[in-house]
């Protein structure tokens, strides 16, 4: 098998593309499908300062080193939940990457804003999945920390969004279709989100840590088991697997007609009384939890 760009020995084969690629050849390929992601959706600018969300995963580790590669100013932000060993593994890949890196890594800990709590017992006093308190929760965090930047980047890749799109579909949740965007405006307290990788399928980001030597933890969260994203995927991956191209196709369609989708008024948002941050409330969701569970401390 041949590379298709520079006919050497290929080590990979895109069906979705109909390339066949060496190493060398596949790390220019996806570097350019960002750099041109990143031009055709406006998601950054020349001279913004970034904040990556990294997990110690593949995707957002790989989009940091994309950032990095590609010369833009980009910062990293791990926020410690508190799962156990998956949680103390996901910050030494974070922690490593960086020092490799010569980067900057922000650290924030769940535990310091709930009394010493983690996700898991945050969502057991609260009475709610760990899944929805650990959004939540990484949401304010990623706000939060953000305030010194221009805008947050998040490693969301083509088979998470597809999977979102047709979880949001399947139930026409029309108001998540509505937010289901590679761009997320700034607003106040607010920051600007992105997500770079909205083409780049999961794969193809797994093939680009292998080939550059990117350490990540393969572990998956203990708490994403049984999750319906992970029932949309096996869908989704079946479909590919039959007519290679159809998730490109699926989420590049939803981005032509995602104005069908938004509302014609954005909902009026005030600064939470407490904090300040932007809610629909007049106390943030965040800030609520909070209270809820350090009342049973």
């Amino acid at each position: 098998m041949k590379c298709r760009m520079c006919h050497g020995r290929a080590v990979i084969k895109l069906p979705a593309h109909n390339l066949n690629l060496c190493e060398n050849c596949f790390v220019t390929f996806l570097q350019r499908r960002v750099r041109r992601t990143i031009g055709s959706l406006r998601l950054l600018s020349p001279g913004e300062k970034v904040l990556v969300a990294v997990s110690g995963g593949k995707d957002s580790l790989s989009l940091w080193d994309l950032l990095l590669e590609l010369g833009y100013q980009a910062e990293g932000l791990y926020i410690d939940l508190g799962i156990g060993e998956y949680s103390q593994k996901s910050e030494e890949k974070a922690v490593s990457f960086a020092q490799r890196k010569g980067a900057r890594l922000h650290i924030q800990r769940v535990k310091d804003y709930f009394g010493g709590l983690a996700i898991p017992e945050i969502a057991r006093r609260a009475k709610r999945t760990s899944c929805s308190v650990c959004g939540l929760v990484k949401r304010y965090l990623m706000n939060q920390s953000g305030r010194c930047f221009d805008v947050i980047a998040t490693g969301h890749n083509l088979d998470d969004e597809v999977s979102f799109l047709l979880g949001n579909l399947l139930n026409w949740q029309t108001d998540a279709l509505a937010r289901q965007a590679p761009s997320l405006p700034d607003r106040e307290s607010l920051r600007r989100k992105v997500k770079p990788l909205v083409l780049c399928s999961e794969r193809e980001m797994a093939a680009y840590a292998l080939i550059r030597g990117i350490d990540y933890i393969l572990d998956e969260c203990p708490y994403s088991q049984g999750s319906t994203s992970l029932l949309y995927k096996s869908a989704l991956n079946r479909l590919e697997q039959e007519s290679p191209g159809t998730k490109l196709r699926f989420y590049q369609g939803f981005l032509k007609s995602r104005l069908a989708f938004v509302a014609k008024e954005e909902p009026e948002l005030q600064p939470c009384e407490n904090c300040g941050y932007l809610t629909t409330t007049q106390i943030c969701s965040f800030c609520r939890l909070q209270q809820r569970v350090l009342e049973r401390v």
